[in-house]
C-alpha cells in the first residue's frame, strides 16, 4: 500500500489578508512533514476561478516549491488542464521538464480537459470539442517529451514546428 496527500487549496469566504499565504505554507509545511513520515506521493490540483473551492492555479509552482524541501516524496500534477485555452502543451512540457530536474526525477505528470463551467467559460475552451483538443494535446505532449529531436505535430488542434 502507498499514502499520499492531495491538494485543492481549499478556503471559505470571508477571507482575510494573509488567508492563502498561510494555506500555502501550511500546505508546504504538511509536505515536507508527509516527506519526513515516508509519504508516497503529493498531488496537487489545477483550478482556475473557484474562488473557494480551489486555490490552485498554479501546481508547478507550488510542487517546485515542495520539491526543494523534500528529498523522497514524488510530486503529482493531478491534473494540468491540457486544451490549448488552458495551457499550451509545450509550455505544459517544458514545465514538467524543469519540475522534473529540479526534483532530481520525482514527477507523476496527470492532465486532463476539465469539465467546470467557470474554468471552460473563462478560458473560452469549447465544450464540443474539449476532447478532441485534450486528446491532441497529450499525444503531442508525450512526443514532445520522448522524442529527440522532436519531429513536430500536424494534429486537428495544434501545429507545432520540428525542433
Amino acid at each position: 500500500m502507498k499514502f499520499g496527500i492531495f491538494y485543492e487549496h481549499q478556503i471559505p469566504r470571508p477571507w482575510e489578508d494573509g488567508d492563502e499565504h498561510k494555506l500555502l505554507k501550511d500546505a508546504l509545511d504538511q509536505v515536507e512533514l508527509a516527506d519526513r513520515l515516508g509519504f508516497d506521493h503529493v498531488w496537487e490540483v489545477e483550478h482556475h476561478f473557484l474562488e473557494e473551492y480551489s486555490h490552485s492555479s498554479a501546481p508547478e509552482v507550488f510542487l517546485a516549491a515542495a520539491s526543494q524541501r523534500t528529498t523522497n516524496i514524488r510530486l503529482g500534477h493531478g491534473i494540468v488542464l491540457l486544451p490549448g485555452g488552458y495551457n499550451h502543451t509545450a509550455r505544459v512540457v517544458e514545465r514538467i521538464n524543469t519540475l522534473d530536474l529540479l526534483s532530481d526525477g520525482r514527477v507523476e505528470f496527470g492532465t486532463g480537459e476539465s469539465s467546470s463551467n467557470a474554468e471552460l467559460d473563462g478560458f473560452g475552451v469549447d465544450r464540443a470539442t474539449k476532447r478532441a483538443q485534450w486528446l491532441d494535446h497529450i499525444e503531442a505532449a508525450t512526443r514532445m517529451m520522448v522524442e529527440e529531436p522532436f519531429a513536430g505535430w500536424d494534429g486537428e488542434h495544434l501545429q507545432m514546428p520540428a525542433r
